[in-house]
């Protein structure tokens, strides 16, 4: 059974804080591999989706050269055709980049659960010191 505060030596208390001290950094940092593999997936995630909309981007461009060799429409001018067919796809490949470029920006990799456990221990030390 563990001894009252009262009755332990200052020795004793030290020993005690410094092994909760160590055993509070181990944690965090296996808190924070852990949130890191959890960032690197999101990033991988989001280059994905910036490289599929980069792809998605390139085949407008194959699509407006196609529309300017084969395509003739039957109800407007060729070049009318090829600009709006074109153009929907290179608009459907920005939203794609411009998606995949948010996912990668700053606070979204921030590792947000151990800055939230660092506070908590933080405010917990100062309450036990205190």
């Amino acid at each position: 059974m563990e001894q009252r505060i009262q009755d332990r030596s200052v020795g004793d208390l030290l020993r005690s804080l410094a092994d909760d001290v160590i055993r509070l950094i181990r944690d965090e940092i296996a808190l924070a591999r852990a949130e890191a593999g959890d960032k690197l997936h999101q990033m991988v995630m989001a280059v994905v989706s910036i490289v599929g909309g980069s792809l998605v981007a390139f085949a407008a461009l194959l699509v407006l050269l196609f529309a300017l060799v084969f395509g003739l429409a039957n109800h407007m001018p060729l070049w009318l055709a090829a600009l709006i067919v074109g153009g929907v796809v290179a608009i459907i490949g920005m939203v794609m980049v411009k998606a995949g470029a948010s996912a990668l920006s700053a606070t979204s990799l921030a590792p947000d659960r151990t800055a939230r456990n660092l506070r908590k221990d933080m405010d917990l030390v100062k309450e036990q010191v205190s």
